[in-house]
């Protein structure tokens, strides 16, 4: 018997060290010069997609990432975001200590479930399944893999090789597998041909990388600078709806199809628009009532059921409910505007002041949002149809200056929004400042913000809001260190090129830096330049400048009798390529004048030009900070 129980206990012992799985992650192994200064090391990553139909596809992605320090710590956490169209069909974690012997494997009941409301979104069926392998003590490393059944083939994943500035790629795969009447399209930035092969009377497409050291990214850059593998289906199916995106024009027509019988509106709402319009006497004078109508009358939700995220709400729908998502109040306003007898359209477009520059090259899904034109003989009208306080005609850093797709009876057509020029962005600033012996003052201050300067620190937000909100403001934005508002006022001109008017009456605690008989101050009233671009060895890429503008300042000196100059800066004339700066002083009887003008070009330069930047912008600051030095007679 006791025999027995040895036996048995040495099977059970010598099974248990044939069932310990050898360490797989060591972190020994990773090269040094793969970690050093590194936050973290992407041992494996693969994203495999397989097309098995025109409504089916299953993307598989795996990953092994060594986090180094808690720089990267983020990266011991998963999210898989998931629809009734995109099924997860697997999902597994597991954690590696340095050794690489498994610490822990992800247990179901250690997926959390929830859903994926961003706060905005009145109706969703989006959901996310989450999942934190995090430790306590680096490095370690993790690995989670996952399976999404895709029951459309509306879209194919794209690759971007790099994840992060501080993360290096030991191995990173890309793999595309497909039927070869449905082959897929790509277009590559920075990145090689694919292998090509035949398995099983499917094609594939592989790219792989091995140790890929990352690339820094540069301030003022171009926003395409990553290596990066961009995909897309010809024919594809979703919800039913067929479509095909081997043309914008193709493209175009699907998004007519989804469209299509839900600009239907109510006989009360068509006789109450024709009453509201009569007695427009022009076609843009129509459009404007209609459009302060539909800020009145509707609020932006968002709807992410089913097929709507493509897909409007009828405007019937909207016409009752008050309320709809980008895409549901575009149609809604192209549907009034049509019934009363003026031609709009529906575009898509990529909207967010930093947004990705849409590729106009490959047809493909690189919209987020939904506005409306107005095609007319001198120009075109463009419509922001979610923001119930949007300047008539205005498309702003949110929507401007980019291409979109406007939706027609043809099919799908690019088109451009508007570009603000420096002649209209333009902040212009006058002020009275009535200098006192003790170096304390007041100042009358009058500000306009014109173009995307409406925009300015969400300005165009502010002027909406309550007294004490402006008030808050305006103390967060006058560049002056100390000083006490006295009274203020915000006046909002809502035209096509809005502007803002802010006036405040200040005064300024020890402004000026008394020194026996000397008065010492810096004539830059309040906008002073403190930007100076980082030094760089060697800049890599190319110098974008995304925004033209132009400031105005006037600033007139009222001092105190008694005092006169004793020394003023130089005038200053600062001129590049990249914009043209200039100041001048005037002296009059009691009093001095300064003003200041810089003028930004926009555009984009070669990378060999950063020094000149760096000096331009040195310049400025040295000239901005340039003291004025009065005497008293006395």
């Amino acid at each position: 018997m006791k025999k027995m129980s040895w036996l048995l206990l040495c099977t059970l012992i010598y099974t248990s060290v044939l069932a310990k799985e050898d360490p797989k992650y060591p972190v020994s192994a990773i090269p040094e010069d793969m970690k050093t200064g590194m936050y973290a090391v992407i041992r494996e990553r693969e994203l495999k997609f397989e097309i098995n139909s025109v409504s089916n596809a299953v993307m598989h992605y795996r990953i092994v990432m060594t986090i180094l320090n808690s720089n990267a710590k983020q990266y011991a956490k998963e999210v898989v975001g998931y629809d009734k169209f995109n099924i997860v069909k697997a999902f597994r974690g597991t954690v590696y200590d340095a050794s690489g012997s498994v610490i822990k494997k992800l247990k179901q009941n250690e997926i959390y479930d929830q859903s994926a409301f961003d706060g905005s979104s009145l109706y969703s069926d989006n959901r996310l399944k989450r999942a934190d392998l995090s430790q306590g003590t680096y490095p370690y490393t993790v690995e989670f893999e996952y399976e999404i059944e895709q029951k459309t083939l509306f879209s194919v994943p794209d690759f971007e090789l790099y994840q992060d500035d501080e993360i290096t790629i030991q191995n990173s795969k890309y793999i595309l597998i497909y039927p070869a009447a449905l082959k897929p399209r790509y277009k590559l930035f920075k990145i090689p041909e694919p292998k090509k092969a035949t398995i099983e009377s499917k094609e594939v497409l592989e790219w792989s990388f091995e140790n890929i050291k990352p690339q820094k990214f540069e301030k003022l850059s171009p926003d395409r600078v990553i290596p990066n593998i961009m995909a897309a289906p010809y024919a594809f199916e979703f919800d039913k709806y067929a479509g095909n995106m081997d043309s914008w024009e193709n493209f175009g027509k699907w998004i007519t199809l989804l469209n299509k019988d839900r600009n239907v509106l109510p006989e009360p709402t068509k006789k109450q628009i024709h009453e509201l319009t009569k007695n427009a006497k022009s076609e843009q004078e129509k459009v404007r009532i209609l459009y302060e109508y539909l800020q009145s009358k509707t609020r932006y939700v968002g709807i992410q059921l089913g097929i709507g995220g493509f897909q409007p709400f009828e405007a019937a729908v909207v016409d009752k409910t008050g309320y709809g998502d980008c895409k549901a109040l575009s149609n809604y306003m192209v549907s009034m505007l049509n019934e009363v007898g003026v031609k709009a359209n529906y575009i898509l477009i990529r909207a967010g002041e930093n947004a990705p520059t849409m590729d106009i090259t490959f047809p493909s899904s690189q919209f987020n949002h939904a506005i409306v034109a107005v095609p007319n003989a001198k120009d075109t009208l463009w419509l922001e149809c979610t923001s119930q306080t949007a300047p008539f005609g205005y498309m702003g850093n949110f929507t401007g200056d980019r291409y979109a797709l406007m939706i027609t009876e043809g099919g799908g057509k690019l088109v451009k929004t508007p570009t603000y020029t420096a002649d209209q962005n333009i902040q212009s600033r006058t002020a009275d400042v009535f200098v006192e012996l003790t170096g304390d003052a007041k100042a009358k201050v009058t500000t306009t913000y014109r173009g995307l300067k409406y925009e300015d620190d969400d300005l165009n937000f502010v002027l909406n809001q309550q007294y004490d909100d402006q008030k808050k403001w305006i103390q967060e934005n006058t560049n002056i260190p100390a000083f006490d508002l006295a009274s203020f006022s915000m006046v909002n001109k809502k035209n096509i090129i809005p502007s803002a008017v802010v006036s405040a009456d200040l005064s300024l605690r020890r402004f000026a830096t008394v020194s026996g008989k000397r008065i010492f101050l810096t004539p830059n009233l309040m906008n002073r330049s403190t930007y100076i671009p980082e030094k760089l060895e060697s800049r890599k890429t190319n110098i974008v400048l995304r925004t033209p503008y132009t400031d105005f300042d006037t600033i007139r000196y009222h001092l105190p009798e008694g005092i006169y100059p004793e020394f003023l800066p130089e005038p200053a004339k600062i001129k590049s390529r990249f914009g043209e700066y200039e100041t001048t002083f005037t002296v009059d009887a009691g009093s001095l004048l300064y003003i200041r003008k810089i003028r930004m070009n926009k555009g984009e330069y070669p990378a060999e030009s950063y020094k000149e930047l760096t000096d331009f912008y040195k310049n400025i600051n040295k000239a901005d900070n340039m003291k004025m030095v009065f005497m008293s007679k006395t």
